[in-house]
């Protein structure tokens, strides 16, 4: 790999013969399917397809706290996509989401599926298909909707930014982790003042705008993201980390957290999620040994 001091963009960009990292063999400049497979349908009305990185848990945070509050219409099943090993690419999986990226929703509650993708357009779609989690009109809606669009424009920042160059570049680029540590902190103290005024984004209620942002800021000033707690000194936004611990002590947020995760201790693991009971039957720590 180039020394970083001495590299002079070419005049046309082409892809590297191996650009190196975590993500380097799944990494590629065009769109579309890679290879042929249908996705499995299960029996309840709305199908996911994903993996508990911080997007995919937005999404079973949201239907588990839909089904706590008795929304049946919300019965999900979710399938695991191992995105190390390009699932995402699969002919199945490309058209629900044309982009590739999980999670993708198919809601086959009408007459025709209706295909969901991108996290906030899933918990959008679902707050206003249940009537839950989404103030309904005036300044409360336009909070809730601007804190969510604000973590959807932000996550670039944490994830394809701060994380890809502090945890996952397979070289330490001095410039680009100060670059971005540098806004992560500043979105970090943006929120720090939000939640010293309300016990939540959008005001006194819980909404979408947590459940969307607790799974990316909420586990980073926890220490559970990037292994950088120490190296942000997250514990410094203590406001932050006192909302995110109220979002923690919910059940269902807990549950949520759990499913499609592949990591982590095996009692915090529900690989795939067919049923409410399965959380009793199949988390990993549950599983029978193999033979």
């Amino acid at each position: 790999m180039n020394d970083p001091t001495s590299y002079v963009p070419p005049q046309v960009w082409t892809p590297p013969a191996a650009s190196g990292g975590r993500f380097a063999n799944i990494n590629r400049p065009t769109a579309g399917a890679t290879h042929e497979k249908e996705l499995p349908v299960g029996r309840h009305p709305l199908q996911l397809y994903s993996l508990a990185t911080p997007n995919g848990v937005k999404v079973t945070v949201m239907l588990e706290e839909l089904l706590a509050l008795g929304h049946a219409g919300a019965e999900y099943d979710a399938w695991l996509v191992r995105i190390h090993e390009g699932e995402q690419f699969g002919s199945g999986f490309v058209a629900v989401n044309p982009n590739s990226k999980i999670p993708a929703l198919l809601d086959r509650s009408g007459p025709a599926p209706v295909r969901v993708f991108e996290s906030g357009a899933i918990l959008l779609y679902l707050a206003e298909k249940f009537g839950a989690f989404l103030p309904s009109g005036g300044a409360a809606r336009a909070e809730c909707l601007s804190w969510l669009f604000w973590q959807m424009g932000s996550a670039p920042y944490l994830g394809g930014g701060f994380g890809h160059f502090y945890a996952y570049a397979p070289l330490k680029i001095e410039y680009a982790i100060d670059r971005f540590a540098m806004e992560v902190k500043r979105q970090l103290d943006v929120l720090d003042r939000r939640l010293a005024e309300s016990p939540y984004l959008a005001g006194e209620d819980y909404t979408v705008a947590d459940i969307a942002v607790w799974p990316w800021y909420g586990a980073l000033v926890k220490g559970q993201l990037y292994e950088a707690g120490e190296f942000l000194q997250v514990q410094d936004y203590t406001h932050v980390v006192a909302w995110a611990d109220r979002i923690a002590a919910r059940p269902a947020a807990r549950r949520g957290r759990m499913v499609n995760r592949t990591s982590g201790q095996p009692a915090s693991q529900l690989h795939e999620r067919h049923d409410a009971g399965d959380f009793d039957t199949r988390t990993q720590d549950k599983l029978a040994p193999p033979a």
